[in-house]
């Protein structure tokens, strides 16, 4: 068997989700906010639910998830992204509402 036999479609391992854009991450080097982005872009795609998605973020480096995660997106003050996500979901039962939050917002600051 030659590489050119096993480099084939139907032989891949991993593709980038769908939900991932192309721009460039920001992040400081180490940071997992890019593999943490992959995997919730992943679950979202899994679920079925990339049309019904809405992710709430809070300020800090966790708000800059509307740059590369391809769904609906709301900002919240610091530690205020719990109590929104709340609301949006008693208001839109039928939508697949998430925080998304760092450490400084989610057990320090909130």
């Amino acid at each position: 068997m030659e590489l050119k036999d096993i480099i084939q479609p139907q032989n891949r391992v991993y593709k980038k989700p769908a939900l991932l854009n192309d721009n460039n991450m920001h992040y400081c080097p180490g940071c997992s906010h890019g593999v943490v982005h992959k995997l919730v872009a992943e679950i979202i795609e899994d679920m079925g639910a990339t049309e019904y998605a809405i992710g709430i973020s809070p300020v800090g480096c966790a708000v800059f998830a509307y740059n590369y995660i391809d769904i609906d997106w709301l900002e919240a003050a610091h530690g205020r992204a719990t109590a929104m996500a709340t609301a949006v979901k008693r208001l839109m039962p039928d939508k697949l509402v998430f925080t998304y939050q760092g450490d400084g917002d989610f057990s320090a600051i909130g």
